[in-house]
């Protein structure tokens, strides 16, 4: 949604609409096709510390970047990286979990925990929903912001 520039804004929110139209203004990737050229999906955690591009050497464009508390593949992270593949060339998946995540330290329910091994059952049994030619790997060095 775009505000248009003359709306009224609410005060705590004053600050970073006023720095949302400095950088639209110069704003250099507005022609960007959405594709990513280093054919790289990142997931890793929500934490604002983290640069997952420069991380592994990338510039923006380069890959497809997935948020979520302590990195995880999610359903909906799941679902994000499926449509990488089959849409935006994603041929390399990287999760970087974030070891020091506020998520990582609590224990999930008993629910949670039996729901996502009926979700993620296909991968224990060695399936998968991608390409082929698509690898993914987890980081062999988490982020330890």
């Amino acid at each position: 949604m775009t505000l248009p520039l003359d709306a009224a804004v609410p005060d705590e929110f004053a600050d970073l609409i006023a720095a949302n139209r400095r950088y639209a203004e110069s704003h250099d990737l507005s022609g960007f096709d959405g594709i990513a050229h280093a054919g790289v999906a990142i997931v890793t955690c929500m934490d604002s510390r983290i640069d997952p591009l420069r991380m592994v050497g990338l510039e923006r464009g380069d890959a497809k970047i997935i948020r979520n508390p302590g990195g995880r593949v999610t359903e909906l992270a799941m679902e994000a990286l499926v449509l990488g593949v089959h849409l935006l060339a994603v041929r390399r998946i990287l999760v970087v979990p974030h070891t020091h995540a506020v998520q990582s330290r609590r224990r999930p329910s008993p629910r949670f925990v039996q729901r996502s091994r009926r979700r993620a059952a296909w991968t224990r049994r060695g399936r998968s929903s991608t390409s082929s030619t698509t690898s993914a790997v987890r980081s062999p060095t988490t982020c330890n912001a």
